[in-house]
């Protein structure tokens, strides 16, 4: 569906168009919806080369299950994508779960030289991967640089 945002053949159903409230993405958006358990919904962008994987709700044991297919799913493909980035924005809380969760994925990207770094991380989840001393493994926002 073309709207005036959206350049002509670009794929456009979610109201945005190539962007995200920290990232600009250029080209073509490609927004895949996925069943998630009842504590999170995981949306998947895919622009180009890259992959925005957008969390809303809570990460808990429950719920870290449904985290780990989609980003093993994504880290499967033929065509792996050149950085993932994981939007926490929608995400008021972590358990350890979700962290062990992120780090296998973290793992598995390194391995295919994939980046792989979060962003929009704030409040408890923020304190959670402070206190754990596990942020400094992961990529900062604007996926260049190690978070602080």
């Amino acid at each position: 569906m073309q709207t005036p945002d959206c350049p002509e053949g670009h794929r456009h159903d979610s109201g945005l168009c190539g962007q995200t409230a920290e990232r600009v993405w250029e080209g073509s958006l490609k927004r895949i919806p996925l069943a998630s358990s009842g504590s999170i919904s995981i949306t998947v962008d895919h622009c180009g080369s890259d992959v925005l994987v957008r969390l809303n709700g809570r990460i808990d044991v429950d719920s870290s299950p449904d985290l780990r297919d989609r980003l093993s799913a994504i880290l499967s493909e033929r065509s792996l994508p050149r950085a993932i980035t994981v939007d926490f924005s929608g995400v008021p809380y972590i358990e350890t779960s979700g962290i062990a969760t992120l780090i296998e994925a973290l793992r598995i990207a390194r391995h295919h030289q994939t980046i792989f770094c979060l962003q929009g991380l704030s409040g408890s989840a923020l304190r959670l991967f402070e206190v754990t001393g596990v942020l400094a493994l992961f990529e900062a926002s604007d996926c260049g640089q190690k978070a602080s």
